[in-house]
């Protein structure tokens, strides 16, 4: 497999825009509220005007520490709002959003290019007729489940968007909180009778279980971190972890898997790199590895802002 480069944009959001960036900042819309925070990768001069800057609702100010600081509230904010994204074959999913301490707001627009896509390939195996083109011979999809396992599932819109399509999903992440959340936008998508498993665990500890079990799955989702700690104060460093967590991740594959997706934020690997990875953990499946760059293209210049790095694998 030679692995294909792409900029990746999620081009269908209507309630999150890219308003503006430069000088080392970016402006930005969820729903109706804008946002100005901190991105070292800005490195131009903005195209709004001070005035037009200065309407954010809120700042976030950054300490010396990599991911430490504060908000500063210029306009009133709710606790909580909600946003929605229309997913292809399926209703919309619909959210909350939140500042956080670590300057996020509970979700990363970007990635909705990866939910388009799982929704996608798990339609198109739903949508079989009554024999798998893949496998080239009769077989009942009735009664199959596609299976997905979502890794450091955050608030949980991966999962709910593959639960959408058809899947049934077991979504694992260390923070209590973050399942809760991700469980309460379960709710307000209106997808609570669908399967998904909700899993409090660290990752690796999971995999390794699964694994153990003869657990198998048809679509895996990997959205790590650069550094975090599991509920027992297990330690995950991304360049140390991820090849052995993938090592772990082969072992839980179906015979004919539907895909593996891969999200590094924050680390100065290549999509090479990762693209290198995943090829390397999928050498003997019949597919092809695209790697790339999560872009977001900005309302104001039509400038391009990276966001992360990306691979996946996908079968023919």
């Amino acid at each position: 497999m030679t692995p294909t480069f792409t900029l990746l944009e999620a081009p269908n959001w209507r309630d999150y825009e890219l308003l503006d960036s430069g000088d080392g900042l970016k402006l930005e819309r969820f729903g109706k509220y804008i946002f100005a925070r901190p991105e070292s990768q800005a490195m131009w001069s903005r195209a709004l005007s001070q005035r037009e800057w200065d309407s954010a609702h809120a700042i976030f100010q950054p300490t010396a520490e990599e991911s430490g600081g504060h908000w500063v509230e210029k306009k009133k904010l709710p606790e909580k709002w909600e946003m929605k994204y229309p997913l292809p074959h399926s209703k919309e999913l619909t959210f909350s959003v939140m500042t956080t301490p670590g300057r996020h707001l509970g979700v990363f627009p970007e990635v909705a290019a990866h939910w388009d896509f799982m929704a996608n390939a798990i339609h198109g195996v739903k949508s079989l007729p009554a024999f798998d083109r893949q496998l080239q011979r009769q077989e009942s999809l009735e009664s199959k489940n596609v299976n997905v396992l979502n890794l450091f599932g955050y608030t949980g819109l991966a999962s709910l968007a593959a639960g959408a399509a058809g899947a049934q999903v077991t979504h694992v992440d260390a923070s209590k909180k973050s399942v809760a959340w991700a469980r309460e936008n379960q709710a307000l998508s209106g997808l609570s009778d669908r399967p998904i498993r909700w899993i409090v665990e660290d990752a690796v500890k999971y995999v390794e279980r699964e694994a153990r079990r003869g657990v198998k799955y048809d679509g895996i989702i990997l959205d790590p971190p650069k550094f975090g700690r599991g509920p027992k104060g297990e330690v995950w460093e991304v360049y140390k972890s991820l090849p052995s967590l993938l090592e772990l991740c082969r072992a839980c594959l179906s015979e004919h898997p539907l895909f593996v997706i891969v999200t590094v934020y924050a680390v100065r690997a290549s999509a090479i790199h990762v693209a290198q990875a995943v090829e390397e953990m999928m050498k003997k499946y019949k597919g092809e590895v695209e790697s790339g760059e999560l872009v977001t293209r900005e309302k104001s210049a039509n400038r391009l802002l990276s966001q992360a790095v990306y691979a996946k694998w996908y079968s023919k």
